[in-house]
């Protein structure tokens, strides 16, 4: 008897080892959305880190988190820094690269649930008087990375933060005043 649980313990084990080992390396989650504005206007609010507190979906989960800056206000070098309870975490974010009404790329370095560093892009397209606006983010998923995996869908976790974010970029961006 002591066998056939021991054996049987074995067995799933080797299942979960080898569907964690198939796991993708790499994810990326992205949203969409296009904003009544044009893309210097909405690129503006992406670029200054002291703004994102004003559209962040986390702000808005942690009315208490305590974030701070560093660096410049935007572009290059800006750097955001947020510590919240358990649902938000710690980590900060860093803007590596800045082209005006093109491109933000930053550097997002989560400290808090688990360690991690992602690349999240926020990219403008115009489109005759509006802004498509994509936000990114994309990783590598170490072992423990694709055993999480098994079980929490990234996509699903994060892609409707985005889609909140980005319905709050654009309200404040549309918003007159």
């Amino acid at each position: 008897m002591l066998r056939t649980i021991l054996n049987a313990l074995v067995t799933v084990l080797v299942v979960f080892a080898v569907l964690v080992a198939v796991q993708p390396a790499e994810f990326r989650v992205a949203r969409s959305s296009t904003i009544s504005a044009p893309p210097p206007a909405v690129f503006a609010r992406v670029n200054d880190l002291h703004a994102f507190q004003e559209w962040s979906p986390w702000a808005k989960r942690d009315p208490a988190m305590k974030y701070s800056y560093e660096g410049p206000q935007s572009g290059p070098g800006a750097v955001y820094r947020w510590e919240g309870d358990s649902e938000v975490g710690a980590g900060s974010m860093t803007i590596t690269e800045s082209r005006p009404s093109e491109l933000v790329r930053m550097k997002l370095e989560i400290l808090k649930p688990f360690r991690t560093i992602n690349i999240v892009e926020f990219t403008f397209e115009p489109q005759g008087d509006q802004t498509a606006v994509t936000w990114s983010m994309a990783g590598t998923n170490n072992l423990t990375g694709k055993a999480v995996r098994l079980f929490m869908d990234m996509d699903r976790i994060v892609g409707g933060d985005f889609e909140k974010g980005l319905a709050d970029l654009g309200s404040l961006v549309e918003s007159p005043g």
